[in-house]
Parts: structure tokens; sequence; C-alpha cells
């Protein structure tokens, strides 16, 4: 790879570091859903459409924000009767009591019919809303709220505002691991100072999470572990409960904002709160927290830009691998300790499945967060994984090439198979 501009790397940043309320593939449904009801401009009678099989994997299990509730269905009905599209992924703040029984209504009337199906794109939504006399149909492809078409009455709609216009754009140029800790090590820190907003966010999404025990709970697992004598009160189980806790209360449905990453909330936590914590037990400054985060949140795009936004991977461990190098850049400022770190975790947690979103996803966000920390500790005292040891080579870009190439090469069969899996345990039975 050549170097890139700062100018370039900035781009990356404000991209794809960017607030999402709740999951983002079902709100990407409400998104769409919401958008093709607006250009109605009648009441909606009926919904209809397809999405990719890679969204639906992540979107029929997870609890949908605002509610308690979960479905590719449900989704489309929350984003029509209370999603407002022009707040892109935070289209659901605002969800009322009455707007979510509205869209229980629809779905238990059978009103609404949406079918996963082949796509090449891993990202793609085709919906069409029919009212009496009028039916607007929405497609979106490539991201969560990219519009690529927009039809009223089959005829087409040019002047439609969407949040990802931009990626219609060249794609931007890939970046190395050493271009991402030379930029966070010497780019003028205010340039960078609205990466507090991740710390801001991802922070408070923590808080709501201890306090609200959302999904399965695993941080007040923690906790009460720690209070048992069962866990030590120490560095890594603080990392491990605030970081887990973001990811509760995200799969748990709390009405709460993350700062995503690569278009995913439990990237931008497991990229945030371990370094977060890091740098508050090491008396860390502000621009110390700054620098780390932006060379966390790089690292994580970096490694994932190289291969597909959705997989069979779970994309917190190579979210994570970004919190990897930021921990061990606060520990030795040493762009060779972050290269290490990262190598480490690509020998350890390179084979985590996704097997689509839900509460469980916070279970591997605490794997990620230990395998992480564990990584940067080795790097710290100068230990990598050597290059005769399985995936890993001699560097890190190659390293990170090789779990890239299983990723598009080899997993796609995984990806299949584990859908496969889920539509037949989602299908209905019959008698």
């Amino acid at each position: 790879m050549n170097n890139v501009s700062n100018a370039v790397l900035l781009q990356w940043l404000k991209q794809e570091v960017r607030p999402a309320l709740g999951c983002t593939e079902p709100v990407a449904i409400a998104f769409a859903a919401a958008t093709a009801g607006r250009h109605l401009g009648e009441p909606c009678v009926r919904v209809e459409g397809s999405i990719s099989e890679n969204l639906y994997k992540n979107a029929v299990a997870v609890t949908i924000p605002g509610t308690q509730l979960s479905g590719i269905e449900m989704a489309a009905a929350v984003g029509l009767y209370g999603g407002d599209p022009d707040r892109g992924l935070e289209m659901l703040a605002g969800l009322t009591a009455a707007q979510v029984q509205q869209a229980q209504i629809m779905v238990s009337e059978d009103r609404v019919n949406i079918i996963a199906a082949p796509s090449s794109d891993f990202i793609w939504i085709d919906l069409t809303v029919a009212g009496e006399k009028s039916r607007c149909r929405v497609v979106i492809r490539g991201g969560h709220t990219r519009i690529t078409e927009l039809y009223v009455n089959d005829e087409p709609v040019t002047a439609v505002c969407s949040p990802e216009q931009n990626a219609t754009m060249a794609p931007l140029p890939l970046f190395s691991l050493r271009d991402a800790v030379d930029f966070a090590a010497r780019v003028p820190v205010e340039d960078i100072a609205f990466m507090l907003e991740a710390a801001r966010l991802n922070g408070a999404l923590s808080e709501a999470g201890r306090q609200g025990h959302y999904g399965l709970d695993i941080s007040g697992t923690f906790s009460s572990a720690v209070s048992e004598g069962l866990m030590s009160d120490d560095v890594l189980s603080r990392m491990l409960t605030e970081t887990v806790a973001a990811s509760d209360a995200r799969m748990g449905g709390a009405p709460v904002a993350a700062m995503s990453n690569f278009g995913s909330g439990n990237q931008g936590i497991a990229a945030t709160l371990p370094v977060m914590v890091l740098a508050r037990e090491l008396n860390a400054d502000q621009e110390t927290l700054v620098r780390a985060l932006t060379l966390s949140h790089l690292v994580a795009i970096s490694v994932h830009a190289r291969y597909t936004r959705l997989s069979a991977l779970c994309a917190a461990s190579t979210a994570a691998m970004g919190a990897a190098a930021g921990m061990a850049w606060l520990f030795t400022r040493a762009p060779d300790a972050v290269e290490a770190a990262v190598i480490n975790m690509v020998s350890d947690v390179s084979g985590m499945i996704c097997d689509g979103a839900s509460g469980s996803c916070a279970m591997k966000v605490s794997t990620a967060t230990a395998s992480a920390f564990r990584a940067a500790l080795m790097a710290r005292q100068g230990v990598r994984v050597g290059s005769s040891d399985g995936i890993v080579s001699a560097g890190a870009e190659q390293t990170v090439d090789n779990l890239c190439r299983l990723v598009v090469n080899a997993m796609p069969v995984t990806d299949q198979e584990i859908i496969r899996i889920m539509a037949e345990k989602n299908a209905p039975v019959h008698s």
C-alpha cells in the first residue's frame, strides 16, 4: 500500500465512525420502509419486498431499539410508523409506545411480507409500501442508508436525499497499520478532537447497560462475580464489564446511540471502550486519549476495508484489533508494538464466526476485548507470535491480508451454511 494523505484518513474516519441507534441491519430495514412511507402520500396498507441473506442474518433476532421486539417485518413496521429517515442510522430516536403498538398490529394482520433472497450485495433491501391508490419502492444497496433507486407508482424519483450519497463516489484508498500509527501520533489534535464524541456516546451506552440490565446482562454477571470474589477487581475486569455493558444495551434495545465503526455499533464499542478504560487507568490526558481512539478506529477500518462489510467472520474481533493497537500505543508509543498487538490477535480469535446479530453478540465482544488486552500486554513486553505459526506472516500487513483472504475466499461457504441453519430454525412448523 502507498502512503495516504492526512485528508484521506480524516475522510475515512468521518465516513465510517458515525452515530447509530440500534443494530444497523434492522435499522436499515426501518429506514427503507420509512423513506418509502414518506413518499407514498397516503396511509400505508401493506409492505412487501426482499432483503439480502446476510442482512437477514443480522436483523432477524436482534432487539429493535426502543422496543422489546425483534424480526424483519417488525423492523419495517416500526420504521413506517415511528421512523424519521432524515436522521439516518439514528432514525428510531423518540419512538413512542403508540407507534410500536401500531407496528405490532400491522404485523399481526400479516400486512408485512419480507423474504430473504440471494444477492451479490451483502447489504441489499428492496421494499415496496402500498396504499389504497399508490405505491412506493425503495432500493438500498451497498450501505445501510444508501438509496440507489426510488419509484413512486413506477416513476423514478431522482431528487432523493440519502445519508450515504457519498457512497456513490470512488472508494477511498486502502491504508496500512503504519499509516494509521503515523497519522494518529502526528496529526494536529484539533483535527481529530471530534473522536471524543466516540468516547462520550459509547461511554453513555455503557452506563445505560450497567444501569438497565439489557440483553443477557453479561456486564451484570461480571459485576456480581467481582462482588462475590470470583473475579478480581482489576483493569481487565473493569474493561470487560464496561465494554460488554455497552453491547448488552445495544443488542437489548436500549434507546441510546452508539458511535459505530464500519457500519456496526458493536464494532464501534469494541474499538472504543477498551481504549477508554486503559487510558483512564494510565491517567492519560485528553490529547492522549483522542490519539489512541483515533488509532484504534483507523486500525479497525484498515482491517475491515480489506474484506466485505458483512461476512461469516465476527467483525467485533477485527474491530478489537483496533483496540489492541490503541492499547499497545498507550503502553509504548512504538509502531512495532502496535503491529505486534494486531498480529497477536490475528493468531488468537480469527476463527470466531458471525451467526447473526443477537444478545449473544455481547459475549463475542467480551471475548474479543479480552484477546485485545492480552495481545497488547504481550506486545508491551516485546512478544509477538512468530511467522511459522498458522496464518501469521513476518509482517503485520501480510498477516492481516491472510486473514482477509480467508474471509473473502473460504468463509462464504461457512456464511451460507450459517444462513441455512438460521432459516431452517426460524421456518414455521406445520402440523
